[in-house]
């Protein structure tokens, strides 16, 4: 039996995640043989995958790193597309990466409409630029969902058809939730609180005086605390160089077992925006979501995006139950009274929790596996 070639490409680590389990659960739902082409990470490699290039080069965010490395991400769109139209794949997976996959889907596309191309992340249409929904129907014959509203939104807008599979989150929500003397931790004193300035190295630079800041004011007037920070791997040094000058110095911990470790016993968290929001939502970790970008992008933004919260666990939920301090707004007086808030018992903090509980209803964690589902509609498109 010949194997199916399935041609994939993520970008950034959660891609990396998503593009895993992904095949994972089309090598378990396919009953044969499968063979995965394209460009992924370390976790999508350890599953057979040999990425063409590395993944971080198509890991972009901010309009000046795009700008900048917009010769070498061209070429890798026009390397990417020439492999896949030199050897047709059974099914074309794009997961996440708008920039550069939605490229990639209009090229292939354009030159071979006879292959199936599923698209893994929609795009924040529902917060900026809209127009992008109708603009990848033609090119997208499925788009999968991680977030409850999405289907919807696409079809109001008219994009492609789409189907809410679940986000990844639901898979590791033991990970995450505290066992029982994890939430007695969560009561205890000194309070542990969780200190999350980004996951990129412009977010970290930015956000760091703004969160020494914010850490030195809340310890001086409501310490000690047990401040945690859970460092992303690869910015391990950089963060270490920048918690050295601050006044307070939260503890680091590296790693996603130590990551969730910190979120299963946290009373509070301070955070970046992201998807780490809803992370810590699900853990019933009530948080303070502070933001800065450049001057530019905040110019850019304010005129495009249609959102009325930047962030994710106030949009699932609909309603906005995490204070968010964006730009000019984020002062530390600000900052610093709302996290007082919510790490002392009171009605800003009890909000919250009550609003979390609510979350496995509106996500359908008891539902089944997303890359299950992902994987069930990414071999029936194989099969057509």
């Amino acid at each position: 039996m010949s194997a199916l070639d399935v041609f994939i490409v993520a970008g950034e680590e959660s891609g990396d995640q998503l593009g895993a389990h992904l095949m994972d659960a089309v090598v378990a739902g396919h009953g044969g043989p499968v063979a995965f082409r394209g460009v992924g990470g370390r976790r999508m490699e350890a599953r057979g995958l040999a990425s063409r290039f590395p993944m971080a080069e198509i890991a972009l965010f901010g309009l000046t790193s795009i700008i900048v490395h917009i010769p070498r991400v061209l070429r890798r769109i026009r390397e990417t597309v020439a492999a896949i139209l030199e050897r047709p794949p059974a099914v074309l997976v794009l997961i996440d990466a708008p920039g550069f996959n939605r490229r990639v889907a209009r090229h292939v596309r354009r030159s071979r409409p006879d292959i199936p191309i599923v698209f893994y992340v929609s795009p924040t249409v529902w917060a900026w630029r809209p127009g992008r929904a109708a603009e990848m129907r033609p090119y997208v014959d499925h788009l999968l969902a991680l977030l409850p509203f999405e289907p919807e939104v696409h079809r109001r807008l008219g994009g492609p058809p789409t189907t809410y599979v679940g986000h990844p989150i639901s898979e590791r929500l033991a990970d995450i939730r505290p066992g029982p003397e994890e939430a007695l931790r969560r009561d205890a004193t000194p309070p542990r609180v969780l200190v999350l300035p980004g996951s990129r190295r412009n977010e970290i630079i930015r956000l760091s005086p703004l969160y020494a800041a914010v850490l030195a004011r809340v310890e001086a007037g409501h310490g000690p605390i047990d401040w945690v920070l859970p460092a992303v791997a690869q910015h391990r040094d950089l963060i270490a160089r920048e918690v050295s000058a601050w006044p307070v110095k939260p503890r680091i911990v590296e790693g996603e077992a130590e990551k969730f470790a910190a979120f299963r016993s946290a009373r509070a968290a301070l955070a970046c925006s992201g998807t780490v929001t809803l992370e810590l939502a699900v853990a019933g970790v009530p948080q303070v979501v502070a933001y800065r970008t450049g001057w530019l992008e905040a110019q850019i933004a304010r005129r495009l995006i249609t959102a009325e919260t930047a962030v994710l666990a106030n949009l699932v939920i609909g309603e906005k139950v995490v204070p968010e301090f964006l730009q000019e707004y984020g002062t530390v007086e600000a900052v610093s009274a709302a996290l007082a808030a919510i790490i002392a018992e009171g009605p800003e903090r009890q909000r919250q929790v009550e609003a979390f509980a609510g979350l496995d209803a509106i996500m359908g964690f008891a539902d089944e596996a997303p890359s299950v589902k992902a994987a069930r509609i990414v071999l029936a498109a194989a099969s057509q």
